[in-house]
């Protein structure tokens, strides 16, 4: 891969293999992965608990700690400024200056998100004030302002509470508020709306969409749940067993997936876009990541699997306009 990326892309990430390696044996926790996010668009990593999904982005935003080491992969990201870095080169120093300032992360939990000990503008204060040169006033100021752009009422009150004063759908909007607050160019959403009640759910992702129209971001969405990702995403990467197993537009995974377990996986949920009389179960158990065996990791479940899916990883089909699949199924031989 080049040093290099189109002006409208944002991140590449190429080749990005995880392991961790443990006294049980080595977890194969991502394997060759690869994704792409453009500018003011909405990318969705959609796969089972325990697929890699959340391994992925923290190994490019250098959360990974041992036992766990990146052992490949390149991840391109366009700064500001328009220089072009690779988040998995950059010293410790380098990406903390990157991560809360161009890249912000929404972690699933927000009570683990929050210290119990600082209130709401403390959170927020403290994340503009590591990036930008301005007082701790100004720093508060700019606290109530995105506390109002969250849509937290009575922001100059909410400013001054701690974490056990507010609701989890209040908690959620101060994670994502300290998020946003050096405005940055990618936002990476893991699990946004685990824990929340349904209602909830829908108020924090048009709270989302509507930032990130405001603020000219690119946002990762991090999900298991289909109906987030047709409600938000433009583009779809599904991952199975640490590995990209299809990657199209929207709309093509809801009506034409072409991966036997994207297909599996969208009749086991309602789906928003077909009619489903009958929801079924995808059979067998999601893979052992430790020491994998060569071949597909979903063949073990797959109902069309061949002898090759067992013994040989799947190649990389292109079905053109952007649709990726890696299935033996769909190659030429």
């Amino acid at each position: 891969m080049s040093s290099t990326l189109p002006e409208n892309q944002v991140l590449a990430v190429r080749d990005l293999s995880v392991r961790f390696y443990t006294y049980a044996g080595v977890v194969h926790a991502v394997s060759q992965a690869y994704l792409d996010v453009f500018e003011r668009e909405t990318v969705a990593l959609v796969g089972e608990t325990g697929c890699g999904k959340s391994v992925f982005t923290k190994a490019i935003t250098g959360l990974i700690d041992p036992p766990g080491r990146i052992e490949t992969g390149q991840a391109l990201f366009r700064k500001r400024d328009g220089t072009i870095v690779d988040l998995l080169k950059l010293s410790p120093e380098e990406i903390r200056e990157i991560r809360g300032n161009e890249i912000a992360y929404i972690f699933q939990d927000p009570s683990s998100s929050l210290d119990p000990l600082y209130t709401a503008g403390d959170h927020i204060a403290e994340t503009i004030l590591e990036h930008r040169p301005i007082t701790k006033d100004e720093a508060y100021q700019e606290a109530v302002q995105l506390l109002r752009d969250v849509l937290i009422p009575n922001p100059e009150v909410r400013v001054k509470n701690y974490p056990h004063e507010l609701s989890g759908g209040m908690r959620q909007r101060v994670v994502i508020a300290t998020a946003i607050a050096n405005k940055p160019r990618l936002l990476i959403a893991d699990e946004p709306t685990t824990n929340l009640d349904v209602t909830v759910q829908a108020q924090i992702l048009d709270l989302l969409r509507g930032l990130k129209e405001k603020y000219k971001m690119s946002l990762l969405l991090i999900t298991h749940n289909l109906g987030v990702v047709a409600e938000t995403a433009d583009r779809v990467y599904v991952m199975y067993g640490g590995r990209i197993a299809e990657t199209a537009d929207v709309n093509t995974i809801f009506e034409a997936p072409m991966h036997p377990y994207t297909q599996l996986l969208l009749r086991a949920v309602p789906n928003p876009l077909k009619r489903i009389e009958r929801l079924e179960s995808i059979p067998g158990t999601v893979p052992n990541l430790i020491d994998m065996k060569p071949g597909c990791p979903f063949a073990p479940r797959c109902p069309f699997a061949m002898e090759i899916c067992r013994k040989e990883d799947p190649p990389r089909i292109d079905l053109g306009n952007g649709h990726v699949v890696h299935c033996w199924l769909h190659a030429k031989r």
